[in-house]
């Protein structure tokens, strides 16, 4: 069969590359064109455009490239409707994405368009967080959709309970990297780091570990790492401090941060710092679940601006109670959440004073992720939604 997919950027690309793979393996005669990235391309299939001449964030950098995304936008209908796969897949990315699926939707109302072949359909991996944002977009999705693959079992309620609108749950990838990971020997991520230290005195050889994740975006960075960097500082005696850095920022954007300080940097790293981590300040975001994979006790921070408006917006307006995905999943408080205006330096102190070895959370917080463990299940996500649309593919085509 044909596949068409659409990724909009890096976490997309990985993703996508892991799904191709599994279809490839299921489908013999499966064939690939994407907008995607390098580990797609990997995989195999024809690259029409890579995925970083879509990714503009923020209102300021769409409106300046706006006429280059109707362009590749027009560029992937167009193609869409040349090359007719059987199945047009779409991984997050929803602004783009959900325009998509729109489009591909309004040709079963016009069949010449697709030389009176029947027109793709549109599957959904790794379904869009409109139950964090934008929920109206829940019209659109259920108009122009016709399966949706979601990777957090929290998703199954919010779309099916409350929306009427049937999905399938197929398991989260990176709850399955991690325990992939966990099943081989891991290399030290405790060699040759860097710090704003000399190395002599940023590396504490035997000491226990507190992993310091920032985020993977230079805002993030700049708003969460420094006060990660000062709550910290009093432990550097007992502990080794390691910041995970994210591969898209080149290691001199952290100089300015480390300066003075004794934490150590290492990049490409993540799976092996938590592997020995004893604590973690995450931001929020995937590495939150990561963290909770590796049983790593954490304390979630992240800086808004106007704390106190982001506040009550969170507490009144919001749909979702959380920020981080341990807590989604749980449905309840098992990390601490320091955001907005409880965003400090001296609650992050008092946080993670409460889950280190002794601390009054720890043994708590480790046995509420064992919860979440049991909640994601132990699917392959890339192999089950591989199979359910291999399977719906074909039922189709009966």
């Amino acid at each position: 069969m044909k596949y068409y997919l659409i990724v909009g950027e890096a976490s997309g690309d990985l993703h996508a590359s892991h799904l191709m793979q599994s279809l490839k393996a299921q489908d013999g005669e499966a064939e690939f064109r994407f907008f995607g990235g390098d580990l797609m391309a990997a995989v195999g299939g024809t690259m029409v455009k890579h995925y970083r001449e879509l990714a503009y964030m923020g209102f300021v950098p769409v409106l300046l490239h706006l006429r280059t995304i109707l362009r590749n936008m027009e560029m992937c209908k167009q193609d869409i409707a040349q090359w007719n796969p059987d199945v047009v897949i779409l991984v997050d990315y929803p602004g783009f994405n959900l325009k998509i699926a729109k489009y591909v939707h309004s040709l079963r109302n016009q069949p010449s368009a697709l030389s009176h072949q029947p027109s793709p359909k549109v599957y959904y991996y790794i379904s869009p967080k409109i139950w964090a944002w934008k929920e109206y977009r829940i019209k659109n999705i259920k108009r122009d959709v016709d399966e949706l693959f979601s990777i957090l079992p929290f998703e199954v309620e919010f779309f099916e309970r409350k929306h009427h609108y049937p999905i399938h749950y197929v398991g989260n990838p990176t709850a399955h990297e991690v325990r992939e990971f966990l099943k081989t020997p891991s290399s030290s991520p405790c060699s040759g780091g860097e710090s704003g230290a000399s190395p002599k005195q940023g590396r504490l050889e035997g000491s226990p570990v507190i992993a310091l994740l920032a985020g993977s975006r230079k805002q993030e960075i700049k708003d969460n790492l420094p006060a990660m960097i000062e709550a910290t500082r009093h432990l550097t005696d007992q502990y080794d401090l390691v910041l995970a850095g994210a591969p898209s920022i080149e290691r001199e954007y952290y100089g300015q941060f480390l300066t003075g300080s004794r934490v150590r940097l290492v990049t490409d790293e993540t799976f092996p710092l938590l592997a020995k981590a004893t604590a973690a300040l995450v931001t929020s975001g995937t590495a939150t679940l990561e963290t909770c994979m590796f049983r790593v006790p954490q304390v979630v921070c992240y800086k808004t601006p106007l704390p106190q408006l982001i506040g009550f917006l969170k507490r009144h307006v919001l749909s979702v109670k959380y920020v981080s995905l341990v807590n989604l999943i749980a449905d309840r408080e098992v990390v601490k959440e320091l955001v907005a205006e409880t965003f400090s330096v001296d609650n992050i102190r008092r946080e993670l004073e409460a889950i280190l070895p002794g601390g009054a959370n720890r043994l708590q917080m480790l046995d509420d992720y064992a919860e979440v463990h049991q909640r994601l299940g132990e699917s392959h996500a890339p192999d089950e939604a591989a199979r359910t649309m291999i399977r719906l593919l074909r039922d189709k085509k009966q």
